[in-house]
């Protein structure tokens, strides 16, 4: 049996003197409470859904605006025509351009995390499907990063939108909601809005338990499992 190592058996540990669910503000402490290493760690919120990825309508796939903000600056660039070049520089893109940007990225240029493009050009950026697509980079309607609406896109990813989708196995949700520094108020404030928009887009094809569990974790702390009976108390935790 392989040895564990001491943070193994310190994760180990923590987890053995939780006692039953905790609410979301407890789960939060605790992170906080266990923090102890050099980094600021990314707070992430997991998501166990009773959904059945092979059915067509149960595949999550969504966009949230957290608004506490992500504490990731997010580089954005642009893939456009005529003014809509300008439109997406003047909101704060990165990187903004029509054809010359397509080719610059064919020959490796990825430095990025948001890819948008204009319904214009999609025909021209789709060959590089097999170099996007492995990424997470590839623009797409569902999560509003191809639109002719360059503009306010730019500033909402640049605010904190952020997208999300499930994964082909088991229904698992995951994404990080902010830094293990930020105020309380605006982890809560952001995984309020996750846990709002993850049951709003609940698919009317879904039977029995639609969320399953939850679980809150830092980059390198435990894994914190949420009580769903408190779940209706979010929002006023949020807010306080």
């Amino acid at each position: 049996m392989a040895k564990l190592s001491k943070r193994q058996q310190k994760l180990d540990k923590i987890k053995s003197e939780i006692t039953g669910l905790l609410s979301a503000s407890e789960a939060i402490q605790l992170l906080k409470k266990n923090h102890d290493v050099k980094f600021d760690e990314t707070v992430e919120v997991h998501f166990q859904l009773g959904v059945d990825a092979k059915v067509n309508d149960q595949q999550i796939r969504s966009t949230v605006n957290l608004p506490g903000g992500t504490g990731k600056e997010v580089k954005v660039a642009v893939v456009a025509k005529g003014d809509k070049v300008k439109e997406a520089k003047d909101a704060g893109a990165d990187f903004a351009g029509s054809e010359e940007l397509i080719t610059k990225i064919s020959e490796g240029f990825l430095g990025f995390d948001k890819l948008v493009a204009t319904p214009d050009i999609m025909a021209a950026l789709s060959k590089l499907g097999k170099v996007l697509g492995p990424k997470g980079l590839m623009p797409n309607p569902k999560d509003g990063t191809v639109t002719a609406d360059v503009g306010k896109v730019v500033k909402e990813l640049k605010a904190g939108k952020v997208s999300f989708r499930s994964e082909k196995e088991g229904g698992v949700v995951q994404m990080a909601i902010g830094k293990l520094s930020f105020d309380d108020s605006k982890l809560l404030k952001n995984l309020s809005a996750v846990v709002e928009q993850i049951q709003k887009i609940k698919p009317a094809s879904v039977k029995g338990i639609y969320i399953k569990s939850i679980y809150l974790s830092s980059t390198m702390g435990p894994g914190v499992r949420l009580d769903l009976t408190k779940l209706v108390d979010l929002h006023k935790e949020a807010a306080a």
